[in-house]
């Protein structure tokens, strides 16, 4: 596969889950380059701005096996990686595998368990493979976690450990629509059932385990110059020593963004990354990476006004 099929399979993608979902088109961008370069993505917005419906329109236009996990202040570890259970009739135990063994997992509302469930997924987003009871269990080298969360100031949620957020490649926030897609909402979404699935408004598969496997391939091939990588290096250490900053991004960031980089400059046609690509995903890769100090909290500063300030001031190649 060349850097033009893997763009021509993101526009088909695209093209795809526009019949479902109106808006969201940076929203989908990030969703494939999340896919492409092995990372993962939290969607944090409203409710009742098409979260779920994105995450499932996009695992049917790309093929994937998709599963669904909704997170409840009572929800146990077990209930996502699943467990051995003792079976009366054979007195042996079997392994029931929980939801997690899926290809693309969407974690509905991930901030409404405890810290100790949302700790489930750590493994299974920074390693691929599930624990339990010391027997270490494979995932799909395609498993991608969307995880949804409600913005932190309604009631009823838990904020993310910096371990958990720290395994998400991108952030992504979202708020409500325009008035002219509200309006297209509106006119497209009231004459239909309000449960219809992404089969149901036409969505159909664009791509299979083999299509996926070729893109996220072709995205390592794509070339990284030493001028592009100082420049990724500069703006992750330029996060760190900011007076507005508590904590800035770690190397791991930097490397994650490297990654990122490529998987869009393929998704454009590209076989090499430009600096317009860094600059294009820094916001999203380190808006949950940072953390303000209390002096800029107290002032009303923003996350994405630093990060902004920081790309400004760190000179890009030419």
């Amino acid at each position: 596969m060349t850097v033009d099929d893997v763009r021509a399979l993101g526009q088909a993608i695209r093209a795809e889950i526009g019949k479902a979902v109106i808006g969201h088109d940076d929203t989908v961008d990030l969703l494939l380059i999340a896919l492409f370069a092995g990372g993962h993505i939290l969607i944090e917005g409203p409710p009742g701005t098409a979260k779920t419906l994105l995450a499932h329109s996009f695992a049917q236009a790309v093929g994937l096996a998709f599963g669904r996990i909704q997170f409840t202040p009572d929800l146990m570890p077990g209930d996502i990686i699943g467990a051995n259970l003792f079976n009366f009739q054979t007195s042996t135990f079997t392994l029931t595998r929980g939801p997690i063994f899926t290809e693309l997992l969407l974690a509905d509302e991930i901030n409404r368990t405890s810290p100790k469930t949302q700790a489930a997924l750590l493994e299974a987003m920074q390693e691929r493979t599930v624990t339990i009871d010391g027997e270490s269990l494979p995932l799909s080298n395609r498993f991608t976690v969307v995880a949804t969360q409600n913005p932190i100031e309604q009631q009823g949620v838990y904020p993310l450990p910096e371990a958990q957020l720290d395994r998400f490649l991108f952030k992504q926030t979202i708020s409500y629509p325009s008035a002219d897609e509200e309006r297209r909402i509106v006119a497209g979404h009231s004459a239909q059932q309000a449960a219809m699935s992404p089969a149901d408004w036409g969505v159909a598969r664009r791509a299979d385990a083999a299509m996926i496997d070729a893109a996220v391939e072709t995205v390592t091939t794509v070339r990284l110059v030493d001028a592009v990588i100082d420049y990724i290096v500069a703006l992750i250490r330029g996060t760190r020593g900011v007076a507005d900053l508590e904590s800035g991004a770690s190397p791991r960031a930097g490397a994650m963004l490297a990654r990122a980089a490529r998987a869009r400059a393929a998704l454009d046609g590209r076989d090499f990354v430009i600096p317009d690509d860094v600059k294009a995903l820094a916001p999203a890769l380190l808006r949950h990476r940072l953390i303000l100090s209390p002096a800029a909290e107290i002032g009303g500063r923003a996350i994405e006004d630093v990060v902004a300030q920081i790309i400004e001031t760190i000179e890009a190649p030419r």
